[in-house]
């Protein structure tokens, strides 16, 4: 990457401070681009679920990995229900999506609770394992709760078998006007459900796999425990990627946690974060890191900077922390401050091999979070800090009471936000293609065909507020 007027900035920079030039081009089309990592996390496009409570669960991480990301569960969960999520998610069909079930004899009010799960919005009924209905919405409006489903599905059903091609489902679901479908095996039994849009999507993207085939997970582990003890159980349940994760990533508690993770030699790639200069990343790989995560304050959900005044400019953080990862063959995750595709466009093009996201993502369907409505009606869902009051709290359940009152005392993350859910973009799927779409148009712009070349081509400038306005669309006109 290179500046346009070719002088390196003498201020710190941010995502809403520069602009990617257009150049001269031969990729003529977006789906010429090629958006896999090579930082050993498989990912085939470059977005990762932070590890945060209110964003990276099961459902998260089953269905980015599906279509190419990575999520990592977050350090407070405890380490069996870890294991639980983890053979689970390992258990995951890698195309067709695991769908909600219910019984015939299962009522309506089972139905509300769990059909805001999916962002599909639909339960398929099974009864001895096979698929005998469908429950959508709109067969629940104005049913009294304790009605059982059995009588109000849709018997109407298309199945699919398990051997069905993504053209050939697509075009038996427009056929029948179905949305969605349950996929089954040869005998009847439920294998999973496969949207329309899903056909579609599963020709766009590539789920990131492990050797045995399987969907790739992460998991977060703290710097104040036995992180050895825990890198060890988390790659025996099936763990790909170890995440040493603390909010201040550049200090000695990190790097002697880091260098007994290290010494456990796992065959996994370790990130370890957070860090903003090229010393905290020379010392993190140093102890041992393979990756290091890079951001400290642009997060929404975070108040670090306006506590603390400590913090960098996330596109110089990022920039400067790449140049010195590659010197000593290392790779950077840019951690927090994407608020749109062209975010995710430029910290790649400052040489990030993946890019995490956080709240945005909070407010999905797929998110941990229980859907809940503000007093108009919209839907949202409550996304919070990683050192905020409420994650503190959940963090520190098994201290006694004395420890946990004082460590109350210290918040610096926003305790809880409304994350929206866009009616457009009800899913993190939905977001997804909205990112993956904006960022392989950059590549275009560029002329770059894969990640490495976008870094290398990427020609970036510099600009004032008003040249970012000046980039955002009108939604209301004049």
């Amino acid at each position: 990457m290179r500046f346009v007027d070719g002088q390196e900035p003498i201020t710190d920079l941010t995502y809403e401070d520069v602009f990617l030039v257009p150049a001269r081009s031969d990729v003529t089309s977006r789906l010429d681009v090629d958006l896999a990592t090579g930082d050993g996390t498989g990912t085939t496009i470059p977005v990762i679920a932070a590890n945060m409570t209110a964003v990276s669960g099961r459902r998260m991480a089953e269905t980015l990995a599906r279509r190419g990301g990575l999520a990592v569960l977050p350090q407070d969960i405890p380490l069996d229900v870890v294991e639980d999520v983890v053979g689970w998610i390992k258990s995951r069909h890698p195309v067709f999506e695991t769908p909600i079930t219910l019984a015939p004899t299962d009522t309506v009010a089972d139905a509300l609770q769990l059909i805001n799960k999916r962002a599909h919005g639909a339960i398929v009924v099974v009864d001895a394992g096979s698929p005998v209905g469908v429950v959508t919405p709109v067969d629940l409006v104005d049913v009294d709760r304790f009605t059982q489903v059995g009588r109000v599905m849709s018997e109407q059903l298309t199945t699919l078998p398990e051997t069905v091609d993504a053209r050939t489902a697509f075009d038996r679901l427009a056929e029948a006007r179905h949305r969605l479908a349950p996929v089954v095996a040869g005998d009847g039994r439920l294998l999973g459900l496969l949207t329309r849009t899903g056909a579609l999507r599963s020709t766009l993207y590539r789920p990131n796999l492990d050797t045995g085939g399987r969907l790739r997970i992460a998991a977060a582990i703290g710097v104040s425990g036995d992180a050895a003890d825990r890198a060890k159980r988390l790659v025996a349940a099936g763990v790909d990627v170890l995440v040493l994760d603390t909010a201040h990533g550049h200090q000695e508690r990190m790097l002697d946690a880091l260098r007994s993770v290290r010494a456990i030699d796992p065959p996994v790639p370790i990130v370890a974060g957070n860090v903003v200069t090229e010393q905290g990343v020379a010392d993190l790989v140093e102890a041992g890191a393979d990756i290091c995560k890079v951001g400290v304050g642009p997060g929404a959900m975070c108040t670090t900077r306006m506590m603390t005044g400590v913090g960098r400019p996330q596109f110089s953080a990022v920039l400067a922390c790449t140049r010195e990862a590659a010197r000593l063959g290392a790779h950077v995750w840019a951690d927090g401050g994407v608020r749109h595709p062209r975010d995710v466009a430029l910290a790649l093009a400052a040489g990030a091999s993946n890019v995490m996201v956080g709240s945005w993502f909070a407010g999905t369907h797929e998110s941990p979070g229980d859907l809940e409505h503000d007093a108009d009606g919209r839907p949202f869902k409550l996304s919070f800090g990683m050192a905020s009051a409420r994650a503190v709290k959940q963090r520190t359940e098994g201290e006694n009471a004395f420890e946990r009152a004082r460590k109350s005392l210290f918040e610096e993350g926003i305790s809880s936000g409304h994350m929206y859910l866009d009616p457009h973009r009800p899913g993190v799927e939905d977001l997804l293609d909205t990112i993956v779409a904006g960022v392989r148009s950059a590549f275009t712009y560029a002329g770059a065909a894969s990640l490495p070349e976008f870094a290398e081509r990427a020609v970036v400038g510099i600009q004032t507020r008003s040249g970012y306005a000046e980039g955002r669309p009108l939604e209301r006109g004049w």
